[in-house]
């Protein structure tokens, strides 16, 4: 009988924890809504692979985060393989003022969810913590492109194909400084512990991201994707 009234106890004390969590530490939980507007959670960026197939949900958790955006029109490559049924172009200012260059940066509404995040919860933050003023620009490669991996003429399509991934060279500040994945990554010193620190931040909401140590093809950005298969648990961080 007492055994029975200590395990009572014990269930009893470990669901008051889960609801007593759950409610300060919503994002840290499988089965809360997610919201672009809470910290980074043990879930959260299996929540945002999740967005891959609903793209009305996800263009509404941009709305309610109050990322300024113009949903884009479907589109097709003519190949067969490639155009986008979610795009989203950002206005400028982006998520919350940070500008992208060039400008009029369109992905798959996944991908923007993640950058959203990635922008307040992992950049902002790192570049406060190692430089002590704010990112106000993110130099990109762009994000759709009807081709193959590495631009090959055989083999498999890449995640820019549908617009599924975006490529990022580098950052600037308020004050104009730049940093850059080419020349910063292999230094030392504030800008290349920045960048190793908002890639680490980017395996925890992308599906998959490519720095330049994974490969030559990757010295000079970020490859950052959604793609469908990180929804079935399948994850690349390198």
């Amino acid at each position: 009988m007492i055994k029975f009234l200590v395990l009572l106890l014990t269930v009893a004390a470990a669901t008051l924890l889960i609801v007593i969590h759950s409610r300060s530490h919503p994002q840290d939980l499988p089965w809360t809504r997610l919201d672009l507007a809470q910290p980074v959670g043990a879930f959260t960026g299996r929540k945002l692979t999740g967005l891959t197939d609903d793209a009305p949900r996800c263009r509404a958790l941009l709305r309610r985060a109050g990322v300024r955006f113009t949903p884009l029109a479907p589109q097709g490559g003519g190949k067969g393989q490639c155009g986008f049924a979610d795009g989203v172009r950002f206005d400028s200012g982006g998520a919350r003022r940070i500008h992208y260059a060039p400008e009029g940066l369109a992905t798959a509404c996944p991908v923007a969810a993640a950058l959203a995040v990635w922008e307040w919860e992992v950049v902002q933050k790192a570049a406060l913590r190692h430089f002590g003023q704010p990112v106000t620009r993110i130099d990109h490669f762009g994000s759709y492109s009807c081709r193959r991996m590495y631009g090959r003429g055989t083999g498999m399509w890449s995640e820019h194909a549908t617009a599924d991934a975006i490529d990022v060279a580098g950052f600037r500040l308020a004050d104009g400084t730049r940093i850059s994945l080419l020349r910063d990554w292999h230094t030392t010193g504030a800008k290349s512990l920045f960048l190793h620190e908002v890639r680490d931040g980017a395996c925890k909401l992308f599906a998959t991201t490519l720095s330049p140590d994974y490969n030559a093809a990757h010295r000079d950005h970020l490859h950052l994707d959604q793609a469908e298969r990180g929804a079935l648990g399948w994850r690349a961080c390198r």
